[in-house]
């Protein structure tokens, strides 16, 4: 584990892209019977009251994961088993990633988001005769997570595992190759928590994206005392999607409602890279108080390109590919970059 710390901050000493071979590999499996690929993060201690960012634990290793087989992703969901296999409760997950370290994002020139999972969010499933995201053989992902647990049980090994639902890659089917996305309030890099002040507060982030399509799917994540988020066209004032979290009976967000934007009579939202997009988050915090790391806003789901469309090829030269790697790697603690940010609202690359 040291030398793999070492030869990945090398790479950031050297201003290169790290190597992800260095990365454990995650147990990756496939069942052809229920067309389903898992990917389990090793197992790590949870204590009773662990925080979402670290102190006893909860922080599974980043771990790379290769694909077995060619294949067209339409569904995933998360789920969290103790040592000896039996389920654990949802609620121990505060996010799950999953990233094509190879791919660009469709708004910035960072590794594409493939899947994010938050407690709220649960497993997401698309038609899949209509729309998935094609995979080769030997494709590499990285996998992360983070979890906490408030309760007052200690859960000596929690291995966090991933399951992405699947079509074999020889059929005809899906209609729609469609590829993830996200845009999130803290975009461009680093942590996408921040301070949440007392009062009604919104944040909020605008970018461009780099080829033309149309969002057929599209959900959030926000924290507790969010009131809304969602996704407008910033020189029309079109609304793409706007969305209200559903609460539990202790008031507290325990979903996001997702986004169909497709019917007999349409195939998603058209956004197009001369129009600007922003996601917006809103909350109202009754506490009186700031709470430190108590906001987030991301939006994420699946867009289809235009028919034509040449979607650019990931920069790994290019500085914020670089740092975003560095961070969802774990190797640096990154302040969103505010002059980064400014320039990917006005003249986003592509």
């Amino acid at each position: 584990m040291i030398t793999t710390t070492l030869g990945l901050l090398a790479a950031l000493a050297t201003a290169q892209t790290p190597d992800l071979g260095l990365l454990a590999e995650a147990k990756v499996a496939v069942n052809p019977e229920t067309k389903e690929i898992t990917i389990d993060l090793p197992a790590i201690p949870l204590p009773a009251h662990t925080g979402h960012h670290g102190g006893g634990g909860g922080l599974p290793p980043v771990v790379r994961a290769r694909l077995p087989i060619a294949a067209s992703l339409f569904g995933f969901r998360v789920e969290l088993r103790d040592a000896d296999g039996a389920p654990l409760p949802g609620s121990l997950i505060h996010h799950v990633n999953v990233i094509d370290p190879h791919a660009r994002e469709l708004f910035l020139p960072i590794s594409r988001r493939v899947m994010a999972v938050g407690t709220e969010t649960g497993g997401q499933q698309l038609p899949w005769f209509l729309f998935g995201l094609p995979v080769t053989e030997g494709t590499e992902l990285v996998a992360n997570a983070m979890l906490h647990n408030q309760s007052d049980i200690d859960y000596p090994a929690v291995t966090t595992r991933i399951i992405l639902r699947y079509v074999p890659g020889s059929r005809p089917w899906p209609v729609f190759d469609g590829y993830p996305f996200q845009l999130d309030v803290l975009f461009p890099v680093g942590d996408k928590s921040f301070p949440l002040p007392p009062g009604k507060s919104s944040k909020s982030f605008e970018a461009r994206p780099s080829v033309a399509g149309k969002i057929v799917g599209i959900g959030g994540h926000l924290h507790d005392y969010g009131t809304r988020i969602e996704l407008t066209e910033v020189e029309t004032g079109r609304v793409i999607w706007s969305a209200e979290p559903t609460l539990d009976a202790e008031g507290k967000v325990s979903g996001v409602p997702i986004g169909k934007l497709y019917g007999f009579f349409r195939v998603g939202a058209s956004i197009t890279p001369d129009m600007t997009y922003r996601v917006t988050v809103h909350y109202d915090n009754p506490t009186g108080e700031v709470l430190p790391e108590g906001g987030m806003g991301v939006v994420g789901g699946l867009f289809v390109p235009a028919r034509g469309a040449t979607w650019p090829l990931a920069d790994k030269t290019h500085a914020l590919y670089q740092q975003d790697a560095m961070h969802y790697l774990r190797l640096l603690a990154l302040e969103p970059v505010a002059g980064e940010s400014q320039a990917a609202h006005q003249h986003p690359p592509r």
